[in-house]
């Protein structure tokens, strides 16, 4: 008997269907944490290294803050598409895993893996051309000239960062998650060090600026998959599901499967990170001081993101397990149990932010009072209802994922983000004197709208579930 076959004739833990309603909901919320919290803290270990690769660009002025953000706007809206794509690698990992199936499990990573570098080739093309599309967009010629530069050594890290999610996305729908914690903590110090080292020209190496810390970037995304897939190959419980196995076999029926679920997340998350982008484009034509505050608000933002990012992930992984189980009680209680405790863990962090928003701006910008510091501590302050807005719609699309629901929230995107959202944030930047402010009023209310579409969603499907 295979270590396979094993797994699936393991006994299925008997339902405690006699457990009290508390009780189920604190098991619940014990289960959430178990998963949410490595990979939550993976996440803001990622964020941890972009923060550091700012702060050290930073350094260098505010002008090339702004550039930095101009390159990630155009890397991002690119790799979002990827992102979405490979992120359908958990709910059907998830799924499988309730349901006792391991050979699906196996084949969920394969495809995701497989779709990465599919999706990889025109990804790079694009961020290659970073500064004629800026260009194209009313950027200034030495902002997108330096943001091509950072974008040369950035571009290689597509398909080693994609493939680095797809096996974060089967080891946490198979409950193990920590490795890639692990993994990500040692690669922080890494990362920091070969950025000091590129940027600067420190003991001996070249002073590369921008594009030494895109490259570094590159080099740590490239270690970090490497490292995940020895963990998945090699250790224990993740080498009994023998993940290469077969693996240039390419699965067309499951790759058909990932792309149905992925491509709405994608084309959600490019609506998504699109606005973020294009508000940026709209702050680099109020000016370079909004810009770089911009820049340092979002950046943020998406330090707090994490946590809520992580419990969305969470949440995926719980409510495909229900679902692969056959148990719409369950389906319920993970979606809810993980919106709750989003929403009481953000509203701690953005307390915490408001707080302390004029030294965050420090952080980045030095002991400096000019206008960019004052503007960023507004903005962080504007900021304060967009941070649990935004928590609170991860979370419960993460559910949705979990249930394989993910066009109707694309439908969401569209009328949320960009109807509402843009809209608004046009109209206050440019026709009434909030101008940056303006802007970020406008994200946080397309925000909140798509974060109350999505909990009405779940709340309807949930309650319609039943399993023959």
């Amino acid at each position: 008997m295979t270590s396979l076959e094993k797994i699936e004739r393991a006994p299925i833990a008997p339902q405690t269907s006699a457990v009290v309603p508390g009780r189920h909901l604190a098991i619940e919320l014990a289960e959430t944490l178990k998963l949410a919290v490595p990979i939550a803290l993976t996440q803001l270990g990622q964020i941890a290294m972009m923060t550091t690769d700012i702060a050290m660009i930073g350094r260098l002025g505010s002008e090339a803050v702004a550039a930095a953000a101009l390159a990630h706007t155009v890397f991002f809206v690119s790799f979002t598409f990827g992102m979405g794509l490979v992120s359908a690698v958990a709910p059907l990992a998830a799924q499988a895993f309730g349901a006792r199936d391991p050979h699906v499990i196996r084949r969920s990573l394969r495809v995701g893996m497989w779709a990465a570098l599919l999706i990889s080739l025109p990804m790079m093309a694009l961020s290659f051309r970073g500064e004629q599309i800026l260009l194209m967009l009313g950027q200034a010629p030495a902002a997108a000239h330096l943001a091509q530069q950072y974008l040369l050594g950035l571009t290689w890290s597509i398909l080693p960062a994609l493939w680095f999610m797809a096996i974060r996305g089967f080891m946490s729908a198979v409950n193990h998650p920590e490795p890639i914690l692990w993994i990500t903590l040692a690669a922080i110090p890494a990362n920091a060090l070969l950025v000091y080292l590129l940027l600067y020209g420190a003991f001996g190496f070249p002073e590369l600026g921008l594009f030494g810390v895109g490259l570094a970037t590159s080099i740590v995304n490239l270690g970090l998959f490497l490292a995940g897939l020895w963990f998945a190959t090699r250790r224990r419980p993740f080498r009994k599901y023998h993940v290469l196995g077969h693996f240039w076999r390419v699965d067309w029926k499951l790759m058909r499967q990932l792309v149905i679920i992925g491509a709405p997340i994608s084309i959600s998350f490019l609506l998504e990170y699109g606005l973020f982008g294009a508000a940026g484009l709209l702050m680099g034509l109020i000016s370079t001081t909004a810009l770089a505050a911009h820049q340092i608000a979002l950046q943020v933002a998406a330090i707090l993101f994490m946590v809520p990012f992580g419990i969305g992930m969470a949440a995926t992984v719980r409510v495909g397990h229900a679902i692969g189980r056959g148990d719409a009680g369950a389906v319920r209680r993970a979606g809810y149990v993980a919106t709750w405790l989003g929403i009481v863990l953000a509203a701690v962090l953005t307390i915490a932010v408001m707080i302390g928003r004029f030294g965050i701006a420090e952080v980045f910008l030095g002991e400096s009072t000019d206008a960019a510091a004052e503007l960023s501590a507004t903005l962080l302050l504007v900021g304060s209802t967009f941070f649990i807005a935004d928590a609170i719609q991860t979370i419960a699309a993460g559910s949705l994922r979990g249930m394989n629901d993910t066009r109707v929230p694309l439908l969401f995107a569209v009328l949320s983000y960009w109807l509402i959202g843009f809209a608004c944030a046009c109209w206050l930047g440019f026709r009434t004197p909030s101008g940056a402010v303006g802007v970020w009023i406008g994200l946080s209310i397309g925000t909140a709208v798509y974060a109350v579409l999505l909990l009405l969603r779940f709340r309807l499907l949930a309650s319609k579930l039943g399993f023959q």
